[in-house]
């Protein structure tokens, strides 16, 4: 009799007879041996069918497999130090499921665009399965992070009939006979909660009608939003840095094998564990001057600007205190010096960009009633917003971090398009 197990689990099976359902990823033959390669979500294992030690029908079965064909196979789990999972399986017994015919991805290479429309089927290679495996324990030690110290999960809407920053780049659609948007951010909503619950996150899909097609982008795409009531800037700043280092040192430490399949150099990701440098504006747009970029203060930092100032970190790096014109009208600005804000922005190393945004926000009621003025925001939409200010207003920060350019730094992946398993691009709805 065999067990019923996983190719995850067949470790805990040694020596033992195990039933896996699976699908051959891929096959070679001696003649008299056949190596089959297979796969079932949870790993890859290898099963060896010896011609002299199996029926003539399981050998037939062995030999009629094709590439992703599916099957119950069976056999005795034993060790063995050259495979990268360490154990493989002695064939016994075969049952097919289905044999698939001209599976339209094959080992020779494949164009982008054929991949994209192939994205149902390209996710089972062991590249794009190695990337999805380290994006759910990304999301798990997020969770993680925010349990131990205390945080709440809030579910903001995705239906909103605002903007927090301006409506121009949000998908727009009726909520019967009113208008209503995609979300681009549940940050005001997230402030509302942290006002009654202290310490909150969202974690929830965002939608930018951005007509952009770098590398870094997305036009559905995951957040995550902490609010925190009583907070300030540097507080924040080291909740950003703890974050962090947290995921990176989570995903070294459970995802191993997937970063080697990825052949990610995991020594750059191991120096990320400490306190993160910091470079105001002032001093990043000094430095871009240094490197030859005509630059002039108050003006944003594109790809290559943040490229340069990344270069010169092996970590993360905050560019702090941008001009408030820059910045949302949310932001307080620096008591010290009004023109600019208590913000950040969270560089990447290796060129992967901004993965993290954040700042202390206005709690002044005054204050917030002149930004609204001079954004010209409407009062009846955000009334409510309002309202925070009014009853019980206190110093409170935030910040968002964006999980496919997380994933994708982590991975280092040349496109943010393998960081989520089914892309929304600018002209990619399918499949």
């Amino acid at each position: 009799m065999s067990t019923k197990s996983t190719i995850g689990e067949v470790k805990h099976h040694l020596g033992e007879s195990v039933t896996i359902g699976c699908w051959l990823n891929k096959k070679r033959s001696s003649g008299k041996i056949q190596f089959l390669q297979l796969r079932d979500g949870s790993g890859y294992v290898q099963g060896v069918v010896v011609k002299s030690e199996v029926s003539s029908e399981v050998w037939e079965a062995a030999n009629a497999l094709t590439q992703e064909s599916s099957l119950y196979i069976t056999g005795k789990v034993k060790e063995d130090t050259r495979s990268k999972g360490g154990f493989e399986l002695d064939v016994e017994h075969i049952e097919i499921i289905q044999i698939t015919e001209d599976y339209p991805i094959t080992p020779k290479e494949h164009g982008v665009d054929f991949l994209m429309d192939h994205r149902h089927l390209w996710i089972r290679s062991p590249r794009q399965r190695a990337v999805l495996v380290i994006r759910a324990q990304i999301i798990q030690a997020v969770q993680q992070f925010f349990n131990e110290r205390g945080f709440h999960l809030v579910d903001p809407p995705i239906l909103t009939p605002s903007s927090c920053e301006g409506t121009t780049n949000l998908f727009h659609t009726k909520y019967f006979d009113e208008d209503a948007f995609l979300t681009q951010s549940g940050q005001l909503y997230m402030e509302a909660a942290a006002m009654a619950l202290g310490k909150v996150y969202s974690f929830g899909p965002t939608f930018r009608a951005e007509k952009s097609k770098t590398r870094r982008h997305l036009i559905e795409f995951w957040m995550i939003e902490p609010e925190m009531a009583f907070i300030d800037h540097e507080e924040s700043l080291q909740i950003q840095e703890q974050f962090v280092a947290y995921i990176v040192q989570n995903v070294l430490t459970h995802c191993r094998a997937e970063l080697e399949v990825l052949e990610r150099d995991t020594d750059k990701l191991a120096k990320v564990a400490g306190a993160f440098p910091r470079i105001s504006y002032d001093k990043a747009v000094e430095l871009l001057k240094e490197k030859g970029f005509e630059f002039e203060w108050g003006e944003d930092f594109g790809a290559p600007h943040e490229t340069v100032i990344a270069e010169q970190y092996e970590t993360p790096v905050f560019i702090t205190h941008y001009p408030t014109a820059l910045k949302s009208f949310y932001m307080k600005p620096d008591p010290n010096r009004p023109e600019v804000v208590l913000c950040a922005d969270m560089i990447a190393p290796e060129g992967y960009g901004e993965i993290i945004g954040g700042s202390q926000r206005i709690d002044d009621p005054q204050l917030m009633e002149q930004r609204f003025q001079e954004h010209e925001l409407s009062k009846e939409a955000y009334q409510w917003y309002l309202d925070l200010r009014k009853y019980g207003t206190v110093p409170h920060s935030g910040f968002g971090l964006g999980l496919e350019r997380t994933v994708s730094w982590i991975c280092g992946l040349e496109h943010v398009r393998e960081t989520i398993p089914f892309p929304r691009l600018l002209y990619r709805l399918y499949p």
